[in-house]
């Protein structure tokens, strides 16, 4: 029996749709590329926003198409879609045969079996989700990088976001989970860890005893100082001075901070239920830069929040100018009814919103670019990813992410994907580097 799954939304979703896949490889099932030639179809959603709630959908009636026209039996949808909209998504999309939702990843090997007949809704608590364990088959869809899921849930209550209600509560893998599979990933090949969750930073605050995040740094850190470590989605209220430091001191952890901070003003912060004010994150940043000079320094924006006006907007903007982010995201507000923020007074027209997107998007490019020209001449060591052309492939610095930032192009006709290179900066373009082998 084959099976097909596409996975969408951020990473920690990806971390879920390979251990799905690892759970069902184990039990027999064989995975295909094409969608024509699988019995089984799954479709991992992601719901965040309603871009993400509509790619979700246009996926999944694209696939529908293979239960007539393919071999396709089964069509499964798993993840953030069916947790949100629950039993009303099964009345909306009678051609999927199951929705599974988040808390149901660790049974879905007795679901699926070939023998069983399924339909419906499947939908355990998310509060009940027991985090992966060490042991968890896996198959990895990204060669040369690891996504490594150290917690799920959030405690957060913010208010224009849905996780805590598809995710649960924060649970964090312990350390004699996480250090194995770190070091497994590695032994594997695996030349840059990359570690996830709803928050980070605030990872081992509801472990008994408490394990600070920095600590895991360091356990992981102590393996190899032949790979790269870095860290996503931080929390301007969790990062500690002590992971600030072990990330500056460690020289096999990218100088790389990415700390969403949605605004600025202290009156929107407060409506969206962050807990922290505009002063509190000059003061980090402030603190970032002189612990890690060399530090990239990334954020996420949410614009056109019910209630903000010109004047927390001018507030913002001069926050990015001042601070001169290497990477930058902006998301627009996406008001949905099941949302705390939803009803807010003085929302703002969307026309207002897009503009305030395309006015961030527009300094962010200039400071980009400004950032980036400031690297020529420089040497980085640069992870080889993929080839362009006969006398170009792309390749990622240490102060790039994957997916999410630009890349560094390289000008030569033989380098070894997947391998580090020395690399020479010579070009700066907004978002990317071009360089030569050194």
């Amino acid at each position: 029996m084959k099976l097909h799954l596409v996975s969408l939304g951020c990473s920690k979703n990806l971390v879920d749709s390979e251990i799905m896949l690892g759970r069902l490889k184990r039990v027999g099932w064989q995975t295909t590329p094409d969608p024509a030639k699988a019995d089984m179809i799954i479709v991992n959603t992601c719901s965040f926003i309603k871009t993400a709630v509509n790619e979700s959908i246009d996926m999944i009636l694209e696939l529908v198409n293979f239960k007539k026209t393919g071999a396709c039996r089964r069509l499964v949808v798993t993840g953030c879609l069916p947790e949100r909209f629950r039993e009303d998504i099964v009345q909306s999309l009678p051609e999927v045969d199951l929705f599974l939702g988040t808390g149901g990843y660790d049974k879905i090997e007795s679901i699926l079996k070939p023998s069983r007949d399924i339909s419906g809704c499947i939908l355990p608590d998310p509060d009940l989700i027991f985090p992966q364990g060490k042991d968890d088959p896996r198959v990895r869809s990204t060669p040369h990088i690891a996504y490594l899921k150290i917690a799920e849930g959030c405690n957060r209550r913010c208010t224009y976001c849905i996780i805590p209600k598809l995710r649960g509560k924060q649970k964090s893998r312990s350390l004699e989970d996480i250090v194995p599979e770190a070091r497994s990933l590695i032994s594997s090949g695996v030349k840059e860890l990359i570690l996830v969750a709803q928050e980070t930073t605030a990872y081992g605050s509801d472990l008994s005893p408490t394990v600070d995040f920095a600590e895991l740094l360091k356990q992981i850190s102590d393996h190899s100082d032949k790979i790269w470590m870095r860290a996503l989605y931080g929390h301007p209220e969790s990062l500690s001075e002590s992971a600030i430091e072990t990330i500056a001191e460690r020289r096999n952890i990218c100088s790389y901070f990415d700390i969403p901070i949605q605004h600025v003003s202290n009156r929107v912060l407060k409506q969206m239920g962050r807990n922290y004010s505009c002063n509190t994150l000059y003061r980090l940043f402030d603190k970032i830069r002189s612990s890690d000079p060399e530090a990239a320094l990334r954020t996420t924006l949410l614009v056109g929040f019910p209630g903000e006006t010109d004047k927390d907007f001018e507030a913002l903007l001069t926050f990015v100018q001042t601070i001169c982010f290497q990477h930058l995201g902006v998301f627009i507000y996406s008001d949905m009814d099941d949302l705390p923020s939803y009803g807010l007074s003085a929302p703002v027209p969307e026309t207002v919103a897009k503009e305030r997107y395309e006015q961030v998007m527009a300094v962010q490019a200039g400071i980009s670019l400004k950032n980036n020209q400031k690297q020529i001449g420089r040497t980085y060591q640069t992870l080889v990813e993929g080839r362009q052309d006969d006398n170009t492939f792309s390749g990622r610095t240490q102060f790039q992410a994957p997916e999410i930032d630009g890349v560094t192009y390289i000008h030569s006709s033989r380098l070894l994907v997947g391998s580090f290179t020395t690399v020479r900066i010579i070009g700066a373009l907004e978002y990317d580097l071009i360089g030569e082998t050194v």
